[in-house]
Protein backbone atom coordinates (compact mmCIF):
# COMPACT_ATOMS: atom_id res chain seq x y z
CA UNK A 1 0.00 0.00 0.00
CA UNK A 2 1.29 3.10 -1.11
CA UNK A 3 0.03 6.75 0.26
CA UNK A 4 -1.56 4.50 3.24
CA UNK A 5 -1.06 7.88 5.93
CA UNK A 6 -3.04 10.16 3.57
CA UNK A 7 -7.09 10.71 4.50
CA UNK A 8 -8.26 8.83 1.75
CA UNK A 9 -4.96 6.37 2.37
CA UNK A 10 -6.19 5.71 5.45
CA UNK A 11 -9.36 4.90 5.17
CA UNK A 12 -8.43 2.47 2.56
CA UNK A 13 -6.27 0.26 4.61
CA UNK A 14 -8.80 0.51 7.21
CA UNK A 15 -11.27 -1.21 3.97
CA UNK A 16 -8.40 -3.70 3.36
CA UNK A 17 -7.99 -4.75 7.27
CA UNK A 18 -11.52 -5.15 7.62
CA UNK A 19 -11.78 -7.70 4.43
CA UNK A 20 -8.70 -9.73 6.21
CA UNK A 21 -5.92 -8.68 3.65
CA UNK A 22 -2.58 -8.50 5.01
CA UNK A 23 -1.89 -4.83 4.69
CA UNK A 24 1.95 -3.09 4.29
CA UNK A 25 1.87 0.38 4.36
CA UNK A 26 4.99 1.80 2.61
CA UNK A 27 5.60 5.28 4.74
CA UNK A 28 8.12 7.96 4.29
CA UNK A 29 11.20 7.44 7.12
CA UNK A 30 10.93 9.64 9.95
CA UNK A 31 7.07 9.96 9.83
CA UNK A 32 4.36 9.40 12.24
CA UNK A 33 2.17 6.74 10.42
CA UNK A 34 -0.31 5.99 12.50
CA UNK A 35 -1.69 3.59 10.73
CA UNK A 36 -5.24 1.26 11.36
CA UNK A 37 -4.81 -1.76 13.83
CA UNK A 38 -3.51 -4.89 11.86
CA UNK A 39 -1.70 -2.83 9.08
CA UNK A 40 1.93 -2.92 9.15
CA UNK A 41 4.42 -0.10 8.50
CA UNK A 42 7.92 0.03 6.56
CA UNK A 43 9.22 3.15 6.49
CA UNK A 44 10.95 3.38 2.38
CA UNK A 45 11.39 6.39 0.49
CA UNK A 46 9.30 5.84 -2.93
CA UNK A 47 11.47 8.39 -4.93
CA UNK A 48 14.33 5.99 -4.72
CA UNK A 49 14.11 2.87 -6.48
CA UNK A 50 17.23 0.95 -4.42
CA UNK A 51 15.81 2.09 -0.98
CA UNK A 52 11.77 0.90 -2.00
CA UNK A 53 13.53 -2.63 -2.97
CA UNK A 54 15.42 -2.51 0.35
CA UNK A 55 13.35 -1.40 3.27
CA UNK A 56 10.36 -2.05 1.55
CA UNK A 57 9.15 -4.85 -0.57
CA UNK A 58 12.44 -6.74 1.21
CA UNK A 59 12.70 -9.19 -1.44
CA UNK A 60 8.96 -10.62 -0.54
CA UNK A 61 6.15 -11.47 -2.88
CA UNK A 62 3.07 -9.62 -3.05
CA UNK A 63 -0.60 -10.08 -4.56
CA UNK A 64 -1.51 -6.95 -4.75
CA UNK A 65 -0.39 -2.81 -5.32
CA UNK A 66 -2.67 -0.36 -3.79
CA UNK A 67 -1.85 3.15 -4.52
CA UNK A 68 -3.16 6.15 -3.07
CA UNK A 69 -0.26 7.89 -3.49
CA UNK A 70 -0.26 11.96 -5.06
CA UNK A 71 1.85 14.98 -4.87
CA UNK A 72 1.16 17.43 -2.26
CA UNK A 73 0.81 20.43 -4.09
CA UNK A 74 0.63 19.61 -7.74
CA UNK A 75 3.28 21.62 -8.56
CA UNK A 76 5.21 20.47 -11.53
CA UNK A 77 8.45 19.10 -10.18
CA UNK A 78 6.12 17.71 -7.32
CA UNK A 79 4.05 15.95 -9.71
CA UNK A 80 6.38 14.72 -11.65
CA UNK A 81 8.09 13.74 -8.84
CA UNK A 82 5.32 11.24 -7.41
CA UNK A 83 2.33 11.22 -9.59
CA UNK A 84 4.81 9.45 -12.13
CA UNK A 85 8.47 8.57 -10.77
CA UNK A 86 7.69 7.52 -7.71
CA UNK A 87 4.64 5.40 -8.93
CA UNK A 88 6.88 4.18 -11.56
CA UNK A 89 9.81 3.25 -9.17
CA UNK A 90 7.05 1.13 -7.47
CA UNK A 91 5.42 -0.54 -10.89
CA UNK A 92 8.95 -1.52 -11.27
CA UNK A 93 9.01 -3.32 -7.98
CA UNK A 94 5.98 -5.09 -8.62
CA UNK A 95 7.62 -7.22 -10.81
CA UNK A 96 10.52 -8.53 -8.68
CA UNK A 97 7.95 -8.79 -5.73
CA UNK A 98 5.40 -11.00 -8.52
CA UNK A 99 2.21 -8.33 -8.25
CA UNK A 100 -0.12 -10.01 -10.41
CA UNK A 101 -2.94 -6.41 -9.79
CA UNK A 102 -2.47 -2.71 -9.38
CA UNK A 103 -5.26 -0.94 -7.99
CA UNK A 104 -4.26 2.74 -8.63
CA UNK A 105 -6.22 6.09 -6.94
CA UNK A 106 -6.14 8.38 -10.25
CA UNK A 107 -8.17 12.11 -10.88
CA UNK A 108 -11.36 12.14 -13.00
CA UNK A 109 -9.83 15.85 -13.78
CA UNK A 110 -7.28 14.00 -16.11
CA UNK A 111 -10.02 13.91 -18.67
CA UNK A 112 -8.99 16.93 -19.30
CA UNK A 113 -5.22 17.30 -19.07
CA UNK A 114 -4.29 21.33 -19.07
CA UNK A 115 -2.36 21.10 -15.58
CA UNK A 116 0.80 19.39 -14.57
CA UNK A 117 -0.05 16.96 -12.25
CA UNK A 118 -2.85 15.97 -14.88
CA UNK A 119 -0.42 14.87 -17.65
CA UNK A 120 1.89 13.40 -14.71
CA UNK A 121 -0.90 10.72 -13.77
CA UNK A 122 -2.21 10.25 -17.59
CA UNK A 123 1.78 9.39 -18.10
CA UNK A 124 1.86 6.63 -15.59
CA UNK A 125 -1.80 5.89 -16.40
CA UNK A 126 0.09 4.67 -19.83
CA UNK A 127 2.83 3.41 -18.43
CA UNK A 128 0.39 0.59 -16.08
CA UNK A 129 -2.03 -0.11 -18.92
CA UNK A 130 1.79 -1.10 -21.21
CA UNK A 131 3.30 -2.62 -18.16
CA UNK A 132 1.24 -6.31 -18.78
CA UNK A 133 0.28 -6.08 -14.97
CA UNK A 134 -3.79 -6.26 -14.23
CA UNK A 135 -4.78 -2.67 -13.36
CA UNK A 136 -7.80 -0.96 -11.98
CA UNK A 137 -7.38 2.55 -12.83
CA UNK A 138 -10.06 4.68 -10.11
CA UNK A 139 -10.83 8.47 -11.02
CA UNK A 140 -13.12 9.48 -8.74
CA UNK A 141 -14.87 12.74 -8.68
CA UNK A 142 -14.32 15.81 -6.04
CA UNK A 143 -14.11 14.57 -1.97
CA UNK A 144 -15.63 15.75 0.77
CA UNK A 145 -12.87 17.54 2.31
CA UNK A 146 -11.97 19.89 -0.79
CA UNK A 147 -15.34 20.98 -0.55
CA UNK A 148 -15.79 22.19 2.97
CA UNK A 149 -13.24 24.98 3.01
CA UNK A 150 -16.27 27.31 3.49
CA UNK A 151 -18.23 25.69 6.31
CA UNK A 152 -16.01 28.02 9.12
CA UNK A 153 -16.11 30.98 6.82
CA UNK A 154 -20.19 31.30 6.45
CA UNK A 155 -20.52 29.81 10.29
CA UNK A 156 -18.61 32.90 11.42
CA UNK A 157 -21.59 34.73 9.55
CA UNK A 158 -19.99 35.68 6.04
CA UNK A 159 -21.00 34.91 2.58
CA UNK A 160 -20.23 31.77 0.64
CA UNK A 161 -18.17 32.05 -2.06
CA UNK A 162 -19.07 31.20 -5.50
CA UNK A 163 -17.32 31.74 -9.14
CA UNK A 164 -19.41 33.35 -11.75
CA UNK A 165 -23.11 32.22 -10.31
CA UNK A 166 -22.26 29.80 -8.54
CA UNK A 167 -23.56 27.32 -11.64
CA UNK A 168 -20.08 27.04 -13.50
CA UNK A 169 -19.60 23.35 -12.51
CA UNK A 170 -21.03 20.06 -10.96
CA UNK A 171 -20.00 17.18 -9.24
CA UNK A 172 -21.23 14.04 -7.23
CA UNK A 173 -18.72 14.18 -4.26
CA UNK A 174 -17.61 10.61 -2.72
CA UNK A 175 -16.49 10.11 0.93
CA UNK A 176 -13.31 8.82 2.11
CA UNK A 177 -15.28 5.44 3.07
CA UNK A 178 -17.06 5.39 0.51
CA UNK A 179 -14.22 5.53 -1.95
CA UNK A 180 -12.23 3.37 0.38
CA UNK A 181 -14.35 0.58 -0.40
CA UNK A 182 -14.43 0.97 -3.67
CA UNK A 183 -11.16 0.36 -4.10
CA UNK A 184 -11.09 -2.12 -1.82
CA UNK A 185 -13.54 -3.94 -4.01
CA UNK A 186 -11.16 -4.10 -6.78
CA UNK A 187 -9.49 -6.80 -5.78
CA UNK A 188 -11.93 -8.95 -6.00
CA UNK A 189 -14.17 -7.86 -8.37
CA UNK A 190 -12.79 -9.16 -11.95
CA UNK A 191 -15.30 -6.57 -13.40
CA UNK A 192 -12.82 -4.10 -12.45
CA UNK A 193 -9.92 -5.48 -13.40
CA UNK A 194 -7.98 -4.12 -17.18
CA UNK A 195 -10.77 -1.24 -16.99
CA UNK A 196 -10.37 2.55 -16.08
CA UNK A 197 -13.54 3.41 -13.60
CA UNK A 198 -14.81 7.05 -13.05
CA UNK A 199 -16.73 7.04 -9.93
CA UNK A 200 -18.87 9.24 -7.82
CA UNK A 201 -20.77 9.74 -4.55
CA UNK A 202 -24.42 8.37 -3.98
CA UNK A 203 -26.25 11.84 -4.39
CA UNK A 204 -27.11 13.67 -7.57
CA UNK A 205 -24.78 16.11 -9.03
CA UNK A 206 -24.56 19.13 -7.35
CA UNK A 207 -23.25 22.79 -7.92
CA UNK A 208 -21.37 25.29 -5.67
CA UNK A 209 -24.42 27.18 -5.01
CA UNK A 210 -26.75 24.14 -4.22
CA UNK A 211 -23.84 23.22 -1.86
CA UNK A 212 -24.06 27.00 0.10
CA UNK A 213 -27.68 26.91 0.07
CA UNK A 214 -27.48 23.54 1.74
CA UNK A 215 -25.22 24.57 4.46
CA UNK A 216 -26.93 28.31 5.09
CA UNK A 217 -30.42 25.40 5.55
CA UNK A 218 -28.25 23.49 7.86
CA UNK A 219 -27.09 26.67 9.74
CA UNK A 220 -30.77 28.07 9.56
CA UNK A 221 -29.62 30.95 8.43
CA UNK A 222 -30.85 33.25 5.19
CA UNK A 223 -28.51 32.53 2.35
CA UNK A 224 -25.62 34.54 1.29
CA UNK A 225 -23.88 34.58 -1.91
CA UNK A 226 -20.85 36.50 -2.83
CA UNK A 227 -19.69 35.97 -6.71
CA UNK A 228 -15.95 36.00 -7.89
CA UNK A 229 -15.35 36.82 -11.39
CA UNK A 230 -13.31 33.77 -13.07
CA UNK A 231 -11.36 37.17 -14.63
CA UNK A 232 -9.91 37.63 -10.66
CA UNK A 233 -7.80 34.13 -10.97
CA UNK A 234 -6.93 34.84 -14.36
CA UNK A 235 -4.94 38.17 -13.61
CA UNK A 236 -3.46 36.48 -10.59
CA UNK A 237 -2.02 33.59 -12.64
CA UNK A 238 -0.75 35.91 -15.61
CA UNK A 239 0.81 38.44 -12.95
CA UNK A 240 2.71 35.31 -11.09
CA UNK A 241 3.63 34.17 -14.82
CA UNK A 242 5.37 37.13 -15.65
CA UNK A 243 7.14 37.50 -12.08
CA UNK A 244 7.96 33.79 -12.05
CA UNK A 245 10.23 34.13 -15.09
CA UNK A 246 12.40 36.10 -12.72
CA UNK A 247 11.42 34.36 -9.19
CA UNK A 248 11.03 31.54 -9.81
CA UNK A 249 8.91 30.69 -6.63
CA UNK A 250 6.56 32.26 -8.20
CA UNK A 251 5.82 30.09 -10.67
CA UNK A 252 5.39 27.48 -8.92
CA UNK A 253 2.20 29.55 -7.14
CA UNK A 254 1.08 30.48 -10.80
CA UNK A 255 1.13 26.71 -11.49
CA UNK A 256 -1.14 26.64 -7.75
CA UNK A 257 -3.74 29.29 -9.03
CA UNK A 258 -3.94 27.19 -12.70
CA UNK A 259 -5.01 24.23 -10.02
CA UNK A 260 -7.25 26.49 -8.36
CA UNK A 261 -8.98 28.09 -11.93
CA UNK A 262 -9.47 24.46 -13.06
CA UNK A 263 -11.82 23.60 -10.45
CA UNK A 264 -13.25 26.64 -10.32
CA UNK A 265 -14.08 26.27 -13.94
CA UNK A 266 -14.37 22.50 -14.71
CA UNK A 267 -16.92 20.05 -13.53
CA UNK A 268 -16.20 16.87 -11.51
CA UNK A 269 -18.02 14.25 -14.40
CA UNK A 270 -17.76 11.72 -16.62
CA UNK A 271 -16.67 13.98 -19.47
CA UNK A 272 -18.11 12.80 -23.50
CA UNK A 273 -15.80 13.16 -25.57
CA UNK A 274 -17.83 13.27 -28.78
CA UNK A 275 -19.62 16.30 -27.54
CA UNK A 276 -17.40 18.01 -24.62
CA UNK A 277 -19.69 18.35 -21.93
CA UNK A 278 -19.66 16.83 -18.98
CA UNK A 279 -22.35 13.90 -18.08
CA UNK A 280 -23.47 13.44 -14.40
CA UNK A 281 -25.84 10.87 -15.68
CA UNK A 282 -22.71 9.04 -17.33
CA UNK A 283 -21.06 9.10 -14.02
CA UNK A 284 -21.30 6.28 -12.36
CA UNK A 285 -22.35 6.46 -8.33
CA UNK A 286 -21.39 4.85 -5.18
CA UNK A 287 -21.91 4.38 -1.54
CA UNK A 288 -24.28 5.76 1.17
CA UNK A 289 -22.78 9.16 2.44
CA UNK A 290 -23.88 12.17 1.11
CA UNK A 291 -21.90 15.86 0.58
CA UNK A 292 -24.91 17.24 3.04
CA UNK A 293 -25.19 14.34 6.06
CA UNK A 294 -20.82 15.08 6.18
CA UNK A 295 -21.86 19.05 6.52
CA UNK A 296 -24.28 18.15 9.29
CA UNK A 297 -21.76 16.39 10.92
CA UNK A 298 -19.50 19.43 11.01
CA UNK A 299 -21.75 21.84 11.91
CA UNK A 300 -22.75 19.90 14.97
CA UNK A 301 -19.11 19.42 15.67
CA UNK A 302 -18.95 15.94 14.84
CA UNK A 303 -16.67 15.93 12.41
CA UNK A 304 -13.10 18.17 11.66
CA UNK A 305 -12.50 19.35 7.67
CA UNK A 306 -9.14 18.52 6.77
CA UNK A 307 -8.23 21.34 3.86
CA UNK A 308 -6.55 19.53 0.95
CA UNK A 309 -3.54 21.40 -0.86
CA UNK A 310 -5.75 22.27 -4.31
CA UNK A 311 -8.83 23.78 -1.64
CA UNK A 312 -9.49 26.75 -3.55
CA UNK A 313 -10.98 29.09 -0.46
Amino acid sequence: MLGGTGTIGRATVRALVGRSHDVVCLVRPGSDPGLPAGAEARFADVTDPVALARDGVRGEAFDVLVSCLASRTGAPRDAWAIDHDAQANALAACRAAHVGHVVLLSAICVQKPLLAFQHAKLAFEAALIASGIDYSIVRPTAFFKSLSGQVERVRRGKPFLVFGDGELTACKPISDDDLAAYLADCLDDPERRNRVLPIGGPSPAITPRAQGQALFALLGREPRFRQVPVGFLDTIIAVLSGLGRFVPPLAAKAELARIGRYYATESMLVLDPATGRYDAEATPSTGSQTLFDYYARLVRGEAVAERGDHAVF
